[in-house]
């Protein structure tokens, strides 16, 4: 779900940084020193998720780890994906500089969509929401970006259809990962998922 830079409009990108700041500026007041070191292993692990690349016809899909970096973090998602991304970005140019305050909104928005949803999940139902959490952040990230595609220049509009239809199928294989390690957690270490 990265944008690449050169596709977005000024107007748009300027305020995906605006809106991005918002987002950091919560979640680095909201983030405990004492949780930076889960902060940062969650940071990491969005970081590898992503360079792991499937092709799916012109494009290609990658994990994004949304919805379980909403569940353990919170707003703290915020700037462990705004320095993944950032990372991404100056190693290996996905992404990009200009791109990273849409990029984060996109996926920061997501995560805190996903950690909703399985919050509105009764804990009886963990696996149930740890599902839904991980679909509807795929799902949600997605719609930002199409959003940010279609606001920047209509004509692509197809291109935002086809990043929904290529991220569905993910959006499932992220509700299923996220199944995994929050039945996992919750045996584990029970706090990460309360």
């Amino acid at each position: 779900m990265h944008i690449s830079e050169g596709v977005l409009s000024p107007p748009v990108l300027a305020a995906g940084w605006a809106l991005a700041a918002g987002g950091l500026a919560v979640g680095l007041k909201k983030t405990p020193v004492a949780k930076l070191p889960e902060t940062a292993l969650v940071s990491a692990a969005l970081f590898l998720a992503s360079l792991v690349h499937v092709p799916l016809g012109p494009s290609s899909i990658h994990l994004t780890l949304l919805g379980l970096a909403g569940v353990l973090l919170g707003w703290s998602a915020f700037p462990a994906l705004f320095i993944a991304l950032f990372l991404q970005g100056l190693l290996f140019q996905f992404g990009g500089l200009l791109s990273l305050g849409v990029n984060t909104l996109s996926m920061g928005s997501a995560a805190l969509a996903g950690a909703f949803v399985f919050h509105l999940v009764p804990s009886r139902w963990k696996a149930a929401g740890a599902f839904l959490g991980g679909f509807i952040a795929v799902i949600a990230g997605t719609l930002v970006v199409a959003a940010a595609l279609f606001l920047s220049d209509t004509g692509l509009k197809t291109a935002a259809a086809l990043l929904f239809a290529a991220n569905v199928p993910l959006a499932a294989v992220e509700g299923v990962i996220s199944v995994f390690v929050v039945v996992f957690l919750s045996k584990a270490l029970p706090a990460y998922v309360s």
